[in-house]
């Protein structure tokens, strides 16, 4: 819906950095083959309280898989030791517009069932923002693990 578009200048300051540090990451994206850059920015916190800003780019591969641009910035964050996700912005650079696919919709979800999504919907940095909970509901992950005592065992 046209009224679910946040303008640019709206958008918190740090929701601004996160959507050009997207862009600025989208243009280092490794897509030779659907010629799709996609760029994301992640911030995350650790166990201290420390926050950053992670970024990451589509890498694709000649057997056609391709390591998203959201999971890039995950691992990033994770492999620092930065798990508690806080907000996640995303670029798809020449087709503005686009949310998580569904793998990295679940990779999202290991970390956090809310987190807010900024998707850029026009090269004027429109976004339309959504939580992880809106676009993924009743998804798996870690508390569907937990044993019941209705199930056998």
């Amino acid at each position: 819906m046209i009224s679910d578009v946040i303008q640019f200048n709206s958008l918190s300051e740090i929701e601004q950095e996160l959507v050009l540090t997207a862009w600025e990451a989208s243009k280092f994206a490794y897509a030779p083959y659907s010629n799709f850059p996609v760029g994301a920015a992640l911030l995350a916190s650790n166990k201290n309280g420390e926050t950053r800003i992670f970024r990451g780019c589509n890498v694709e591969n000649a057997n056609f898989t391709t390591i998203c641009a959201e999971k890039a910035t995950i691992v990033k964050a994770v492999s620092d030791g930065f798990q508690d996700l806080l907000s996640i912005a995303v670029v798809c650079a020449k087709v503005p517009g686009g949310f998580p696919c569904g793998d990295c919709r679940q990779i999202l979800r290991e970390f956090s069932t809310s987190i807010p999504i900024l998707t850029v919907v026009s090269a004027q940095n429109e976004c339309i923002r959504r939580s992880l909970d809106e676009l993924f509901p009743e998804s798996f992950g870690p508390s569907s693990l937990t044993w019941s005592a209705a199930v056998p065992r």
